[in-house]
């Protein structure tokens, strides 16, 4: 009896421990580190493609995952984390469950406004939401590759954006390279600059290719 109560013990105890395990997982891309679950909540940091976080959880409703990032912990969307998937890289909140990531509630976190609200945070009902990025350039810089980086944009374009602002639309999605920006949303010309346009999706100016409005630069 006594043998069999400590195995039981001992069990209960390392399924325990495993419910609690957290998970690594590696940025597919720069992507944005959020204070809250959400495109509401302001932009806290920017875990930079191709490194590593710690998830402590996802919620099993929204694809939200809370992350450490060195010292920063934060909130970031699951589609661009990637983790071990046997001996293969996949997407991490699509397979959470083969992952073994650790279900946690959505924390009750006040709105964002004010200045809080400039710094990064979008309010509104979403119109739509943002096409995903590709997935296998995810699932490739998770697993060691570089991904081909851009170049800067002439500096004139900046200037002329900030000096032009518009407002933001909220989609649902996170605000990454290669992400498509649906044809509901309103593109904005940048004058001598056929290749871009421009829009504010989730609190961040992006430039997008009019030829296939993807995102292919953002202003952080």
């Amino acid at each position: 009896m006594r043998k069999l109560f400590t195995a039981t013990t001992l069990a209960a105890l390392t399924l325990s421990g495993a419910a609690f395990a957290q998970t690594m997982a590696t940025a597919g891309t720069d992507l944005n580190m959020r204070s809250g679950p959400g495109v509401q909540h302001p932009v806290s940091g920017v875990i930079p493609g191709g490194e590593e976080v710690t998830v402590k959880g996802c919620i099993e409703s929204a694809n939200w995952c809370e992350v450490t990032h060195g010292e920063k912990t934060g909130w970031a969307y699951g589609d661009y984390l990637a983790a071990k998937v046997g001996e293969e890289f996949q997407p991490l909140y699509p397979n959470r469950q083969a992952v073994g990531v650790t279900v946690i509630e959505a924390p009750v976190i006040e709105e964002p406004s004010g200045q809080d609200q400039a710094v990064g945070g979008a309010t509104g009902a979403a119109m739509g939401a943002l096409v995903a990025g590709p997935l296998g350039a995810v699932v490739g810089a998770a697993a060691g590759g570089v991904a081909a980086s851009l170049p800067d944009p002439d500096p004139a374009v900046q200037t002329y954006v900030v000096a032009n602002p518009q407002e933001a639309v909220v989609l649902d999605g996170e605000v990454v390279v290669g992400a498509g920006v649906p044809e509901t949303v309103t593109l904005y010309e940048v004058p001598d600059h056929a290749d871009y346009r421009y829009v504010n999706i989730n609190g961040q100016t992006v430039l997008v290719n009019p030829d296939d409005r993807k995102i292919v630069y953002i202003y952080r």
